[in-house]
């Protein structure tokens, strides 16, 4: 029989973390600290919204790029937080998900072999996305020295005649890092220079602590060559409802939405309802969910500090990333045997990129109760490695 999958789809890894969580849910008396979906229920007035939506029948296909009500409702959010104007009628499209904006800009913006730079470590799904758009993906690997910030000569040392597209993950998964504005400054000269364009993945933007987000979408020239993603799952701590979007200049918008149209149709419309109450209500259920993060992340640099586990101290997201390097383990030797011997699970920094080696990522988007046990079984795992590498 002839072989029924393409060449393409055989060459792509499965994702590190899902590997990790289906390991973890066949342990009895497992805590995982790999998934990053807020612990927190959506606030009820969200779902409640989703509920009456339901109940008075609004169970039909809407537009294809979205409610008109939400669209509206996400251009004064941007309006209100970043003083970014878009039309509701031709520069947004609501989608399934960030996950589906990502891929879908890059399936409209991409030739085969255009080049598509993607700064690492960084959320798994931006390399197989490149990779099925018949992109060529070139690696930026960030260093814990420049605060994993992308900076703008590494940025110049990977451009190419074929490269087209930056992909700028800020605040980044999985390493916490944030994005200043004179750093997004010195990253636009170069794109204008260039005539690249961006898709920035902003999807974390809500969750900043002590710094206050920045979209390269504010710096003059770059919202014209930028197509700007965000959604719903992390802010308002709603990953199952699936539902993100994506703002950018009509002329790459138009063409986004024919993909949209045939893959999707479009977004979960209950989830659409949902949203609307979210971005008009939801403003104080954020800072009240920031505020319980930035608790958990200064509670895990305190115990790091406390066991001698070195670790970059994030801004932004709900991860951490310390380095495990001293152990003579690989990342994902680590977290395997912090698995089998304490039951908790971690991800490798490996499944973010080659770069996360000597690195585990951790969610602090767990209880406090929960993040204390784990890391008191943290503490005493990297004793005993530290105790092995001693005799």
């Amino acid at each position: 029989m002839r072989n029924p999958l393409s060449e393409k789809i055989v060459t792509i890894k499965p994702s590190g973390i899902r590997k990790f969580f289906d390991i973890v849910n066949e342990m009895d008396d497992a805590i995982s600290l790999g998934v990053g979906e807020p612990d927190f229920d959506t606030p009820w007035h969200i779902r409640d919204e989703g509920i009456y939506s339901l109940e008075k029948g609004r169970t039909f296909y809407t537009s294809n790029s979205g409610l008109k009500e939400l669209k509206v409702e996400i251009c004064n959010y941007l309006k209100r937080r970043y003083d970014l104007e878009y039309d509701p009628s031709h520069e947004v499209i609501v989608t399934v998900g960030g996950s589906e904006a990502i891929d879908i800009a890059l399936r409209t913006m991409i030739d085969p072999g255009d080049e598509v730079l993607i700064p690492q470590p960084s959320y798994v799904s931006y390399e197989p996305c490149a990779v099925l758009a018949d992109a060529h993906p070139v690696i930026i690997n960030l260093k814990e020295e420049n605060e994993f910030r992308l900076t703008a000569q590494e940025l110049r040392d990977a451009i190419t005649d074929k490269t087209k597209i930056l992909i700028l993950p800020f605040p980044n998964n999985p390493t916490g890092a944030v994005m200043e504005r004179k750093d997004l400054e010195a990253i636009a000269e170069v794109i204008l220079e260039k005539d690249l364009f961006v898709i920035s993945d902003e999807i974390y933007s809500e969750l900043t602590y002590g710094r206050d987000h920045v979209s390269i979408t504010q710096i003059p020239g770059m919202k014209e060559r930028t197509i700007l993603i965000n959604g719903f799952s992390k802010a308002y701590a709603m990953t199952g409802w699936r539902l993100g979007y994506a703002c950018g200049p009509r002329l790459i918008l138009d063409q986004m939405l024919k993909i949209h149209q045939f893959a999707i149709m479009c977004a979960p419309t209950t989830s659409q309802y949902a949203a609307v109450e979210a971005m008009k209500n939801g403003d104080r259920d954020v800072q009240e969910m920031r505020e319980a993060y930035n608790q958990r992340r200064r509670y895990l640099m305190y115990a790091f500090r406390e066991m001698g586990l070195p670790c970059f101290e994030p801004y932004g997201a709900f991860y951490v990333f310390p380095c495990i390097k001293q152990f003579g383990l690989t990342s994902d030797e680590f977290a395997i045997r912090f698995l089998q011997e304490e039951k908790v699970a971690v991800v490798p920094g490996t499944a973010f990129g080659e770069c996360g080696e000597g690195y585990i990522r951790i969610s602090y988007a767990y209880s406090l109760e929960n993040l204390k046990v784990a890391i008191g079984r943290l503490a005493d795992f990297v004793k005993r490695l530290k105790e092995e590498r001693e005799r």
